[in-house]
């Protein structure tokens, strides 16, 4: 098999980040010897998140076996998902912005023998649910746990407590259609029906400026989709809240948060 170099698109800041925390987990657990370095451990960790490489390109580029590779990954994984923020964190932070926007997206999933619950009408694939809250200028703030892909994206964001938490903080937050009857503070734009064929001109110049808000909502998803991991995921889909919990700690580290 040959390999080759290959770069990947995060600063070294990250990189150390999650190295120290791979040399703090060594420590407790008194390991004495490793095929490799956390921090080359750490590099491959990025590799498999931030580049997708499978486990397969990663042990031929590491030189070690595809199970030890699988098994580097799944430990940084675990240790990264204690630092994620719960809902009640993300909410604390949240409170401290001018407004919040909510948006939803799929993430593809390999389809699976019980496939039903994750195939998404709406996007005509397999997936995951997962609901993004950014702040004003369009940074993740926080991403809910993945549901099944069928899941309509009001519901994912009732029953993962987003619609209640946002609501009790007193967080004016900006959503899309698919949220029309959220409730508390919740801002969806008009909408058409059989009592209202018509909008008015306020309304269609209320819902330009609502678009425009929303729009910028959409660089949190960009920025958590641009871990190509979540391109497609062929793990088990209960994975897929860790993946992407993991994923926001180091976008915080990215960040400088």
């Amino acid at each position: 098999m040959l390999s080759y170099p290959a770069a990947i698109p995060l600063s070294t800041r990250t990189l150390s980040r999650l190295a120290d925390l791979l040399r703090g987990r060594r420590a407790e657990q008194r390991s004495r010897w490793r095929r490799l370095h956390a921090a080359d451990q750490a590099l491959l960790v990025l590799a498999h998140l931030r580049n997708g490489d499978t486990y397969a390109r990663l042990a031929s580029g590491f030189g070690i076996g595809t199970t030890t590779a699988w098994r580097y990954v799944h430990e940084a994984l675990d240790l990264l998902t204690l630092l994620a923020d719960d809902l009640s964190a993300a909410i604390g932070k949240a409170t401290h912005l001018a407004y919040a926007i909510l948006d939803g997206t799929l993430i593809p999933i390999d389809r699976l023998a019980d496939d039903k619950p994750y195939y998404s009408g709406k996007h005509h694939r397999h997936g995951v649910n997962v609901q993004v809250l950014a702040n004003p200028a369009g940074r993740l703030v926080w991403a809910s746990p993945a549901l099944p892909g069928s899941t309509h994206d009001l519901t994912a964001a009732r029953t993962t407590g987003l619609v209640d938490a946002l609501t009790r903080a007193g967080i004016k937050t900006f959503a899309d259609r698919g949220y029309q009857g959220a409730g508390g503070t919740i801002r969806t734009p008009f909408k058409r029906h059989r009592h209202r064929p018509r909008l008015s001109r306020n309304q269609k110049s209320v819902n330009r400026a609502h678009a425009r808000i929303r729009a910028i909502g959409e660089r949190a998803v960009a920025t958590l989709k641009a871990w190509k991991i979540l391109t497609r995921l062929r793990c088990c889909p209960r994975r897929a809240t860790a993946i992407v919990q993991a994923i926001l700690v180091l976008q915080a580290a990215e960040d400088g948060r």
